[in-house]
């Protein structure tokens, strides 16, 4: 793996800037509140169930998307789970544009839900209770940097019929409302010609909603799940007359894969909506990549 110079500088930098400031972030304020919730009032045994993450940023504060871009740790969630139970992946809504200084990354601003499907196992007892355990891991950012831990738990009771946790079942469905999602409403292609990534996107049925015009269509942002391409690098987008769109991306400086990725996998936002009548915003692809 070959890094650029101007990767080393930036990358190593901000370890740098992060790995000074965690002495201190147990007592500075790093502008971050967590806290572990549940969807519903009571463990049902055998029942899968939504515990969510909940994260609240104090103003001028970010985390980091799953795949952060160029910098950036994402939040994750470690579980210690009584024995019989299983916990999913730890699920994230949509990603956003977020600035570390200058440096264009992917990530959180507001206050974000993330989400994991917990299973209990069918033998537990009616009546008792249970606390669930883990440890969130982050790096919070405004004028600096902090990675953080912490141990979290949740105690629920066990009971044969659950009731829904209002405040927090808004939430969690706010948030699957803002999910990525495919859709065979546009058709994607990609091709690669040296440091350069070309994206073409095709309407494919009356169900595609197409911009109105090139300044609509400038405002879409193109996520990378993998880090193929460049995150901070200029993203140029042309919008045809039949509504397709060709979008350039700049390949980043190192990809920490063990090959190059047959498939370009992102995420396409665009807050105006990709479908008629829908009101989802981000656009999953994974077209394969002509070299």
């Amino acid at each position: 793996m070959v890094l650029s110079s101007q990767f080393s500088v930036r990358r190593w930098w901000f370890l740098l800037f992060a790995l000074c400031s965690w002495p201190f972030a147990a007592k500075a304020q790093t502008g971050l509140r967590l806290q572990l919730v549940s969807e519903q009032s009571a463990i049902v045994p055998g029942k899968p169930f939504t515990v969510g993450l909940y994260l609240e940023h104090d103003r001028g504060w970010h985390t980091y998307w799953r795949f952060p871009g160029i910098v950036g740790v994402p939040t994750q969630m470690k579980w210690d789970l009584p024995e019989g139970w299983k916990a999913g992946p730890l699920v994230y809504p949509e990603p956003e544009r977020t600035l570390m200084f200058q440096i264009k990354a992917q990530g959180f601003d507001r206050d974000v839900m993330l989400r994991t499907e917990i299973t209990p196992p069918a033998n537990l007892k009616i009546g008792d209770q249970v606390t669930l355990t883990g440890k969130a891991s982050w790096m919070c950012c405004g004028k600096s940097c902090h990675p953080g831990a912490m141990d979290l738990s949740l105690t629920l009771p066990v009971a044969e019929t659950a009731e829904w946790n209002s405040k927090w079942r808004k939430l969690l469905d706010e948030e699957r409302a803002r999910a990525e999602r495919t859709s065979d409403a546009w058709t994607a292609a990609a091709s690669e010609k040296g440091e350069v990534i070309t994206l073409v996107l095709k309407p494919a049925s009356a169900e595609a909603r197409v911009s109105k015009n090139q300044r609509e269509a400038g405002q879409i942002i193109v996520f990378t799940e993998d880090g193929w391409f460049d995150t901070d690098k200029p993203q140029t987008i042309q919008r045809h007359d039949d509504g397709s769109l060709t979008i350039t991306l700049l390949k980043a400086d190192t990809y920490l894969g063990d090959s190059p990725p047959q498939t370009l996998r992102a995420i396409l936002r665009n807050d105006e909506g990709w479908v008629q009548d829908a009101s989802w915003r981000c656009l999953q692809i994974a077209p394969p990549i002509e070299r």
